[in-house]
């Protein structure tokens, strides 16, 4: 029995590299999974709505983090000044305001 135990024990140590792996290998893959599934969209939306505020121009229709939809009339390096309907109101608001563009589709008229 005591040659049994000494056997076990002279086995042991190489156990301890194999299930370090084990531990670390599923760790690893769920960070790697979470990296590709959240944090890469992330980072293609954040460079999509960078690219979408340089590109503004006069007379497009854009919808504001306020939810004021308006159209610009004048771009200014950071600021808009949007034309706001029915009054023809002007707003002048951060360029990081805007989150979309507004397609012709998407607005609907009221009467």
């Amino acid at each position: 029995m005591l040659y049994s135990l000494i056997l076990l024990q002279a086995a042991a140590p190489s156990a301890p590299t194999s299930s370090l792996m084990t531990g670390i290998l599923p760790i690893v893959l769920m960070i790697a999974i979470f990296y590709f599934l959240v944090f890469m969209p992330m980072r293609r939306q954040q460079r999509n709505q960078k690219e979408m505020v340089k590109s503004l121009q006069n007379g497009q229709t854009v919808l504001t983090t306020g939810g004021i939809i308006g159209t610009i009339v004048a771009v200014n390096d950071d600021t808009l000044i949007l034309r706001i309907k029915p009054d023809n109101l002007k707003l002048q608001v951060s360029r990081n305001s805007v989150t979309s563009l507004v397609t012709a589709e998407d607005q609907v008229v009221k009467k």
